[in-house]
């Protein structure tokens, strides 16, 4: 199958990363460079603060946010208004065209994952036509990880951000798919940065346990989206540079190949 010229799906987090994240700055440099970027973003930190002040104990299943109603309407309201508008506004404000979009508006369409994790999906289908229009037309994507059901009808599920990511870049049949995180990258059981390892090395890492938590999706999306992709690397945010410095394949974070 032919990749998508030039695309690149980076997922970032719902909010900046630390004083000297530049994340945007990248971004913008990039984009105006003709690579053609979606962003994937998240909103889980935001959805938490949110969900405690109402008095609510976020609770997480391998890196998975269990989602009760209560949950979902925080998260929807969270990931497609709060945090999308923000970041879509930060990049107008830098003179970039960029468009928010969440999932659900017919880009992405999930069935309930486990029961026992409420109303987070599995996501089935990637309508990659709109993107693919709105990039041709220099259209900077910013997508929220939310899917429309297409087993409960007018529900809308919640589905982890590197999921998402994973999915699009795999169907868009992206260059490369990059996640942003604030550790250096994924780490042995000597806590050292893995460089690099292949797919069956990034599988045995979740299955002997060194793989915990938030990294265990940004793992497993990276091997599910290098059915067609050609990298996935999995870098610090919170350094300067970071993202250029995974676009000129300098050694930084931890590539999957």
């Amino acid at each position: 199958m032919t990749k998508s010229s030039n695309v690149t799906v980076i997922k970032i987090g719902g909010s900046t990363l630390g004083e000297t994240d530049s994340t945007f700055k990248d971004i913008i440099s990039l984009h105006k460079k003709g690579w053609k970027i979606i962003i994937v973003h998240g909103g889980g930190k935001e959805i938490s603060s949110w969900i405690n002040k109402q008095g609510i104990e976020p609770n997480f299943v391998e890196g998975l946010r269990v989602t009760d109603q209560k949950t979902l309407d925080v998260a929807v309201a969270v990931l497609a208004g709060k945090v999308n508008s923000e970041i879509v506004t930060e990049f107008q404000n830098m003179n970039v065209n960029a468009i928010g979009l969440s999932g659900s508006s017919g880009i992405l369409e999930a069935k309930q994952l486990d029961k026992k994790l409420g109303f987070v999906g599995e996501i089935i289908n990637c309508n990659t036509d709109i993107l693919i229009n709105l990039l041709d037309n220099g259209f900077l994507p910013v997508i929220s990880p939310l899917a429309i059901s297409i087993d409960i009808k007018n529900q809308i599920y919640n589905t982890n951000a590197d999921t998402a990511a994973g999915v699009i870049a795999k169907e868009i049949k992206a260059e490369s798919i990059i996640f942003q995180t604030d550790v250096p990258g994924v780490l042995d059981s000597n806590k050292r940065v893995i460089p690099q390892m292949t797919k069956g090395q990034a599988n045995d890492l979740i299955e002997t346990g060194i793989a915990q938590g938030g990294m265990i999706p940004k793992i497993r999306a990276c091997i599910n989206a290098l059915e067609y992709v050609n990298t996935g690397r999995i870098i610090d945010g919170r350094e300067s540079g970071a993202l250029l410095s995974a676009f000129t394949n300098e050694n930084i974070g931890t590539r999957i190949i």
